[in-house]
């Protein structure tokens, strides 16, 4: 087996000391920087790779940071996973990866696994209503930052959009194309993204004064088997509606195979628009309008606000609450003028 090239052998071609080598290896301020990068340089050409685990017990660090989310088949989350890696991965950290599948018992077996790992930092799109699985994770003085689904707790940081705001514009935009009957298909209320979806749709109504009707609303969760069910169940009412606001692109992908199974024309009889801007909508005929969360932005920031806290030397907690801004792109399956 080959022998692996160690400080030493570094040190012994440029004729320094060993602990040079580690040093300028480290970053050391005092060395030059011409002798890092003399040192770097000839670490590569050596194939030499630093020991983790010796560097985790140096530093008191183990480099590795916890990202748990509840699906990792969504573009959305695999877009914010991949925001959060290339952000971190210059500082030299490692992601380990959770999905919860909306289990909280689940998601708090990810949390212990993760500390027991002793992770620097937990990045995660919860599905508790509780704050107390949480707190474990604070007491172990552990950098803790939720993205898109966020409990409210002092100290800790968030990055979300204005799931309101974006409601409220989709809707909107129903109404100002001339529907007057619009549906909304609801995820679980339970999780504030979609109660405020929710609120979001029936402000829209009260504020252009359209009638508010609960027959409208239908949980739905977020695949196309459930939207195709939702809009058949829609379809049975005395009056069906014209429209319909999906909290997901998945369930009005559902809703929009069903209207074409009843040769009901989109958007002349029948609009929908969605939520999250997931790859397929802008390949659908007709294509889906939709809101998008920005999820590489949404990473991104998250990646950032950790790199802030461990690197914050006051001792004092950094908390952002960073909102981002929804943005409503409108297509062919809600706008008979893109037709």
């Amino acid at each position: 087996m080959e022998k692996k090239t160690t400080i030493y052998d570094i040190a012994k071609k440029l004729g320094i000391t060993g602990a040079t080598v580690s040093r300028a290896l480290n970053n050391n301020p005092k060395i030059s920087k011409a002798t890092k990068a003399l040192v770097l340089k000839t670490a590569v050409e050596m194939n030499y790779e630093q020991n983790k685990l010796a560097l985790a017990l140096k530093s008191g660090k183990s480099f590795n940071v916890g990202v748990v989310v509840p699906r990792i088949d969504m573009i959305f989350f695999a877009s914010i996973i991949r925001a959060i890696e290339d952000e971190l991965a210059p500082h030299g950290y490692h992601i380990i990866i959770c999905q919860t599948h909306d289990d909280e018992e689940k998601e708090n077996k990810y949390l212990d696994t993760l500390l027991n790992a002793q992770v620097d930092g937990i990045l995660i799109s919860s599905s508790n209503k509780k704050t107390k699985p949480f707190n474990r994770v604070l007491l172990k003085n552990i950098p803790l930052v939720f993205f898109d689904r966020k409990q409210v707790m002092n100290g800790v940081s968030s990055v979300t959009i204005d799931d309101f705001d974006g409601a409220y514009k989709a809707t909107k935009h129903l109404i100002m194309e001339g529907y007057t009957r619009i549906a909304h298909f609801s995820g679980n209320r339970d999780i504030d993204i979609y109660k405020n979806r929710f609120l979001g749709y029936k402000q829209a109504l009260i504020d252009h004064d359209i009638k508010f009707s609960t027959n409208y609303v239908i949980q739905t969760p977020s695949n196309t088997v459930a939207g195709r069910q939702a809009l058949k169940q829609l379809l049975k009412l005395k009056q069906a509606p014209d429209a319909i606001f999906s909290a997901s692109d998945l369930a009005a992908l559902g809703a929009i195979q069903e209207l074409k199974q009843h040769s009901i024309k989109i958007p002349d009889e029948f609009a929908v628009v969605g939520f999250s801007n997931e790859p397929f909508t802008k390949f659908m005929e007709p294509s889906i309008s939709t809101v998008d969360q920005s999820p590489l932005k949404m990473g991104e920031i998250a990646a950032q606000v950790f790199l802030q806290q461990v690197s914050n030397s006051s001792g004092k907690k950094v908390k952002k609450n960073i909102i981002l801004p929804p943005e409503l792109i409108i297509r062919k399956s809600s706008s008979k003028l893109s037709n």
